[in-house]
């Protein structure tokens, strides 16, 4: 029902192979589907809430899945935001509420299950702390060793944390996120242990159901927009593809515009996009407050760019203030508490329309990819300290309503 081709030269790989980039010219991978052996369970797309393995059928996998029940995030309807921002109709699908506290568990159910359907042993991963974070707690529930490469002193404590007590073998690697991607690779080229970073085309399959939900979520309509934070940009490729595939089967009418968002110290796509070239230019030096997208040369580039052309989509860059006044809007104003990559999409979506790029009439999602528990050390160096007071009622009245009261 499915096999792999190279997005650049077009050759074909069994699904059985253990293959994650093209062989022949180094291109990246895509999952190709017979769509028309897929018969879809109608019932069960219009009754059965939304989660990954509801959309079974289009997933790669032909065995139990390794799952702790992920996907069917809330998407809220953000009224105030929208005001604020001004545009007509806002949604964030906020991603953090996932098992592990982000997107990346959606694609870690697929990918460390067909880790052991390819027989696999032993699972690995770079990352700047969520991608470690689920992929341990995935391998911990599938029973296999993880092995988890993070750059020194650049990912959030809570990303770390979760890594190693759910007993990953976490290496602190003195480089950069590109760095520990390229020692990754060539470790898993070199043993018997299966890669899981977004290089691995399985592992999109399963980010692609936040597209799949976004549209069962809204009726099976389609947004004007989604607009949402880039990294190694896996998600915005797998997203869009999650929505190509509706259309194709007849369940939705239309395409979202895709619109990524980079901080501005690292946004090698942005540039890219702005300069109308083929391809991006690596920058061997990001820098960001949003250590989830501080990413210079991310793997999955050529997708996202094509996402974006495709769709009539933009790209655009925010500064790391901008994400930060961002990350309260949305914690004071909706009640949504995510970390700060996850605000760059909204940081974003404001910069546009004040640009005059978005409309105020479109209907736009954000996503928002990461929980705000994930990175609780910027949360405490933005916000006001504690007011410390005596334990009487005086005391209180007078530092909540000033002296005089």
């Amino acid at each position: 029902m499915y096999h792999l081709k190279c997005i650049e030269c077009g050759a074909e790989y069994s699904k059985d192979e253990v293959i994650y980039t093209c062989s022949k010219c180094d291109g990246l991978l895509d999952v190709i589907y017979d769509y028309s052996s897929i018969k879809l369970d109608m019932e069960k797309l219009k009754t059965e809430c939304p989660s990954v393995w509801k959309y079974a059928e289009l997933l790669p996998i032909e065995r139990e899945p390794v799952t702790i029940q992920e996907g069917g995030t809330p998407l809220y309807r953000c009224d105030r935001l929208a005001e604020k921002i001004g545009v007509k109709e806002l949604y964030v699908k906020h991603e953090g509420m996932n098992p592990t506290g982000s997107f990346k568990d959606r694609g870690m159910t697929v990918g460390v299950t067909k880790a052991l359907e390819l027989g696999m042993s032993t699972v690995a991963c770079a990352s700047t702390g969520n991608t470690s974070a689920a992929l341990a707690i995935y391998g911990a529930k599938a029973g296999i060793p993880v092995v988890v490469l993070l750059p020194a002193g650049k990912v959030a404590l809570g990303k770390v944390a979760q890594a190693l007590m759910h007993g990953a073998k976490v290496l602190s690697i003195r480089g950069n996120f590109d760095d520990a991607l390229a020692l990754v690779r060539t470790l898993c080229s070199q043993e018997k242990i299966y890669l899981l970073n977004s290089i691995n085309p399985y592992r999109l399959e399963g980010q692609k159901t936040i597209g799949f939900e976004i549209a069962d979520q809204l009726g099976f309509k389609v947004p004007d927009r989604i607009v949402l934070p880039v990294g190694n940009a896996g998600n915005i490729t797998a997203i869009y593809k999650g929505f190509r595939e509706f259309k194709l089967l007849g369940l939705t009418d239309s395409l979202p515009k895709m619109t990524g968002i980079q901080a501005a110290g690292s946004c090698p796509i942005v540039k890219a996009i702005k300069n109308g070239a083929p391809a991006i230019t690596p920058e061997d030096n990001p820098e960001t407050v949003a250590t989830a997208i501080r990413i210079g040369n991310p793997v999955n580039a050529t997708k996202a760019l094509h996402a974006i052309r495709e769709s009539g989509g933009t790209a655009e860059s925010v500064t790391d203030e901008e994400i930060l006044a961002a990350q309260k809007d949305l914690a004071r104003l909706e009640g949504i508490g995510v970390e700060p990559a996850s605000a760059a999409s909204v940081a974003g979506l404001k910069k546009l329309v004040d640009m005059g790029v978005i409309g105020r009439d479109e209907t736009v999602v954000c996503i928002t990819t990461g929980h705000l528990l994930k990175d609780p050390q910027t949360v405490i160096d933005i916000c006001e300290e504690p007011t410390v007071v005596d334990a009487n009622i005086e005391s209180i009245r007078e530092a909540i309503f000033g002296k005089g009261k």
